[in-house]
């Protein structure tokens, strides 16, 4: 009785990290042997570690990256792709993030950007802070939506908030006036309180003639590059090296 008394108390006050450890001890005999303060602390730990999962699960779902399974562990190395080990254990551990500053990743298509930036985004998930993936066209046209709905107030409160912000495809196509001062907008709301990662064919030098505007040019860049990691992918494309597989 006390124990069916005990399990409702727990679903009751939304415990099921506690619950499931709480089952599992009364079918171990085992866990009959250990004193009341470890068999507790047994089930806050289970508890914590249920939270901390669900978070990590909630902010993956959300970060909606397009190479959910990008992992750095899988990050593949070579002379050919100009890649450090040493940098990427230190982007690894998120510091640039809490840091707020910025990545720029830019090489040939195909080289693997994409899948970077998403390991990147990814490691920053597991370690609790918020990403929002997106490809640069697409943000765009959100953002020219949100000012159509009269939500592109809330749109950038929301962008301001986030940890990391991803912009995959940066430079594909020319941005008009519009979207210029949109994307001011957004950088100027996170330069030294948010991080920002670009991914690019454009190498970092042709960006202000990308961008078309001196004068827009100078603030965007500026609040880019200023405290940038900058990592510039070589080799052969990826893509092609999978099909020969």
């Amino acid at each position: 009785m006390l124990m069916e008394q005990t399990v409702q108390t727990l679903k009751t006050l939304r415990l099921p990290g506690m619950l499931a450890a709480f089952e599992e001890q009364q079918t171990n005999s085992a866990a009959a042997s250990l004193s009341f303060d470890e068999r507790f602390a047994m089930l806050v730990d289970r508890e914590q570690t249920w939270r901390e999962n669900r978070r990590v699960s909630r902010l993956l779902r959300e970060a909606r990256m397009k190479s959910g399974q990008a992992c750095l562990e899988d990050v593949r190395y070579g002379t050919d792709r100009k890649l450090d080990k040493a940098s990427m254990a230190q982007l690894g551990s998120c510091q640039w993030i809490r840091a707020h500053q910025n990545v720029i990743l830019t090489g040939a298509t195909g080289c693997g950007k994409t899948w970077l930036a998403c390991a990147l985004g990814n490691a920053a998930c597991r370690q609790g802070l918020s990403v929002a993936y997106v490809r640069t066209p697409r943000f765009f046209e959100e953002l020219r939506i949100a000012h159509g709905d009269g939500s592109f107030g809330k749109k950038l409160a929301s962008l301001s908030k986030t940890d990391l912000l991803i912009l995959d495809d940066w430079g594909l196509a020319a941005l008009n006036q519009s979207e210029r001062n949109d994307l001011l907008e957004v950088l100027d709301d996170r330069v030294g309180s948010r991080s920002t990662l670009i991914t690019s064919q454009l190498p970092v030098e042709h960006w202000h003639a990308y961008l078309n505007d001196p004068t827009l040019a100078d603030a965007i860049l500026d609040r880019v590059i200023h405290a940038a990691h900058k990592i510039a992918l070589a080799g052969e494309s990826m893509r092609k090296q999978k099909e020969l597989q």
